[in-house]
């Protein structure tokens, strides 16, 4: 089993890469999933957080209790929930974004430009996308071809070969970044 918080604010599409995570995982890699989500009052801009549980197994309590891996996309969810983070987790960031403190414990950080190279596509909301091909690339929590079968119904059709795009481009560095021991 492994316990994913995703951590942002509202307007990012955090809640998307849970729910896009979790379908790719129960629908196209034969695993279960569990998804809950908060956010603050404010919709755009304020704190928001989605928490998946991933297993081969069926789940028995669908809450995250102690997060396995941490994706934090901005500094106040970085503040508010890297404390939480399993000792021999891993701590994703987007690099542009957070500005960590040295990791404590084991935790595994690594960091990725997922607004830039949003930035660089064109338009910055593909950071969420950027950002879970590289978790799909060095944790392996899911195939990328499982998040790319995904995308269909929970982003607009006409979007998909440009989040497509997004996912590849996290998905190399990742890779890379797996290759070099980073």
């Amino acid at each position: 089993m492994v316990e994913v918080k995703f951590s942002g604010f509202g307007g990012q599409g955090i809640i998307r890469m849970g729910s896009i995570t979790g379908k790719a995982a129960s629908l196209h890699d034969g695993k279960q999933a569990t998804l809950t989500q908060s956010f603050g009052p404010e919709a755009r801009g304020g704190a928001c957080s989605a928490q998946l549980v991933v297993s081969a197994e069926r789940i028995l309590y669908p809450y995250v209790t102690v997060p396995d891996i941490l994706v934090a996309m901005s500094q106040e969810a970085y503040v508010k929930f890297e404390p939480e983070l399993k000792d021999g987790g891993w701590l994703l960031i987007d690099e542009d974004l957070v500005q960590p403190h040295p990791p404590h414990g084991a935790v595994r950080q690594l960091a990725v430009p997922a607004t830039r190279i949003a930035e660089t596509m064109g338009n910055r909301m593909f950071a969420n996308m950027v950002m879970l091909g590289f978790l799909a690339a060095v944790t392996g929590i899911v195939p990328l071809e499982a998040l790319e079968k995904a995308l269909p119904g929970s982003v607009p059709d006409r979007s998909i070969p440009k989040n497509i795009e997004a996912m590849r481009k996290g998905w190399g560095i990742g890779k890379q970044q797996s290759a070099d021991g980073s």
